[in-house]
């Protein structure tokens, strides 16, 4: 396994994980449904939190684009993003993946897309959050640690 100073991981996880659950969620959806009966004006709710999920997502690529770093979570970082929506949380975009399964839940009346939530939330956490911080910390040193006391996590 690599040094936590050269890259987080190996495998990038993070895609992977989101794929998984958005597919399971699909997939139980389809085989079990657990279907709400939601009212027209939440399923458009959802939809505007589907798409402001994305936005967010966007903004945060821009940053990683802006800083010349890898949004690659198998990458070295060479630079630590501490503006626009990483001001605010310390993982936007895994944080917009959650919000994105959450609209999708409302958009298709199905609680299956929340019961993954947790499940990808804990399996991220542990297969990237912890890695990615200690590549972090291994590269920005106290620039880290300070980023890290002051900028939650999740939100």
């Amino acid at each position: 396994m690599a040094e936590p100073a050269d890259r987080p991981n190996t495998i990038p996880w993070p895609p992977i994980l989101f794929l998984g659950a958005l597919l399971a969620a699909n997939a139980m959806r389809l085989l079990w449904p657990l279907s709400l009966d939601v009212a027209p004006m939440l399923r458009l709710f959802g939809g505007f939190v589907a798409v402001a999920a994305l936005g967010i997502m966007g903004w945060a690529f821009l940053a990683f684009r802006a800083h010349q770093t890898s949004v690659l979570p198998h990458r070295r970082a060479d630079a630590l993003i501490e503006t626009g929506p990483f001001a605010f949380s310390r993982n936007p975009i895994y944080l917009s993946e959650s919000v994105l399964l959450t609209g999708l839940g409302l958009v298709n009346g199905s609680v299956w897309y929340w019961l993954v939530i947790p499940l990808f939330m804990l399996a991220v956490t542990r297969l990237a959050i912890t890695r990615e911080e200690a590549h972090l910390e291994a590269r920005f040193g106290s620039a880290w640690r300070d980023y890290a006391a002051r900028v939650r996590r999740w939100v």
